[in-house]
């Protein structure tokens, strides 16, 4: 059960971190799951209240900044509401439509469409597009650096006790 425990954990911290960059994957709430499945094969008993405050915490600021940091690209370069709306469309949809290129794709176009919608230039849309971009990977990246720090306070935790 030991081994299966493990697999089960870790294998939930690798759906959380591949959630950072594909955004149909749980993310933070697979890592979060973690500690569960943890705490339900081995103990609870590491994990003390400070723990729980500061992973609740950690998670709380991962739905804020991957909203805020996301439109915060898009409202750097000029976009409206629409733009991070289809930004936030082609996000979920474009990696299902292409595969490959369409985390970039998605978000791109959707921003470019949205900003169409309310009567921009091309030029501003392509504009705000390249922000969509710019903030979709900033917010990656604060997403992949919260999610790392989850899963070391949680082995600091666990290797104290």
């Amino acid at each position: 059960m030991t081994i299966l425990g493990w697999i089960l954990i870790i294998a939930l911290f690798a759906v959380g971190l591949a959630g950072a960059v594909y955004p149909i994957l749980p993310g933070a709430l697979a890592i979060y799951l973690a500690f569960f499945v943890y705490g339900w094969f081995f103990s609870f008993e590491p994990f003390g209240v400070w723990f729980w405050i500061i992973q609740t915490l950690i998670v709380v600021v991962l739905f804020i900044a991957d909203y805020v940091v996301g439109a915060w690209g898009v409202k750097k370069f000029g976009g409206s509401r629409s733009s991070i709306i289809g930004c936030t469309i082609g996000l979920i949809i474009g990696p299902f439509v292409i595969p490959a290129f369409g985390l970039i794709i998605g978000p791109f176009l959707g921003a470019f469409i949205g900003e169409l919608i309310v009567g921009s230039s091309p030029a501003k849309a392509a504009k705000v597009s390249v922000g969509s971009i710019l903030g979709l990977f900033s917010s990656t990246v604060v997403k992949i650096v919260l999610q790392i720090i989850m899963v070391v306070l949680f082995f600091i935790w666990v290797v104290r006790f």
